[in-house]
């Protein structure tokens, strides 16, 4: 089952179910005012299913897409794909034994990475630095946590780095991934009951610039070194959530190192099952 929140005709914020190239409005109750509301509930689906429904409308060029995200916390994991550490590696000497060690170790890198206003949905625009001149997006599966940090659903997930900022100082992780309009999430968050294999969820980039696309490639969850539990495990010690969280879990698709973002690039990131979350990069 897939969930969203979008902007209706009179500029009210409207959560629905997504189906059949269609959003089915959901009405709220007092139990269920917002989709951080469902998505907290013992069974989210049964929680979505039990609402009234209104009229569905199709998805078209003038659906106005919010992030699905209310009032929780965004935070990521890094390193947790090979490539990650051997590009990570290669942003400077400084960089490369830390990155090398954290692959390898017990604790994974995990750090927060956005408030609600810093995160934009599908089709609006994403930010990169003006004092950054190394920008790439990150595509990482999200993990859709309750507020127990059950994992109850997965969405798509874009991770901008200022890799320069990064490279320069790894103590400057905050400033290269925490700033206005750094994460992007959505179109849709796909509840489970029980998630899929790993090795079933693909994971494309695709950027494009000037109607031509400059860097496409594929990966799979199954790559990844680290299970989706052992990250959640790591990100509640010491730290509980109630309102619930997404953890953004590592990419594994890292541009070569002569590419950078430019303000008109539009960044595409499709997961399998759920779907494709498009945001074009702005500038200053």
């Amino acid at each position: 089952m897939k969930v969203t929140k979008y902007l209706d005709d009179t500029d009210t914020v409207r959560f629905g179910r997504v189906e059949s190239g269609k959003i089915i409005p959901l009405k709220t109750t007092s139990e269920y005012r917002t989709l951080a509301d469902l998505l907290a509930a013992s069974n989210p689906i049964a929680a979505v299913s039990s609402l009234e429904e209104e009229d569905a409308f199709e998805i078209g060029e003038d659906t106005r897409w919010l992030a699905p995200i209310d009032s929780q916390e965004v935070w990521a994991a890094g390193v947790t794909y090979k490539r990650s550490q051997t590009a990570r590696m290669e942003e400077s000497e400084a960089a490369a034994s830390c990155y090398d060690l954290v692959y390898e170790a017990d604790r994974p890198e995990i750090f927060f990475k956005a408030t609600p206003h810093r995160v934009r949905g599908h089709q609006q625009p994403l930010r990169i630095r003006k004092d950054a001149s190394w920008n790439v997006p990150e595509p990482e599966v999200t993990l859709v946590l309750s507020p127990t940090l059950k994992i109850v659903g997965l969405t798509v997930g874009n991770d901008m780095s200022s890799r320069d900022i990064e490279g320069e100082n790894p103590l400057y992780l905050p400033q290269a991934k925490c700033y206005d309009e750094c994460a992007g999430l959505g179109p849709v968050i796909q509840l489970y009951d029980e998630l899929p294999p790993v090795d079933e969820i693909g994971i494309t980039l695709q950027i494009d610039r000037e109607e031509e696309t400059v860097f496409h490639q594929q990966t799979s969850a199954s790559q990844m070194a680290r299970t989706f539990e052992d990250l959640v495990h790591w990100l509640g010690r010491d730290n509980h959530f109630p309102d619930g969280a997404f953890l953004m879990t590592g990419t594994g698709i890292v541009p070569t190192n002569e590419f950078t973002l430019l303000p008109g690039d539009t960044v595409h990131i499709s997961i399998s099952g759920i779907g494709t979350l498009s945001n074009t990069i702005v500038q200053g």
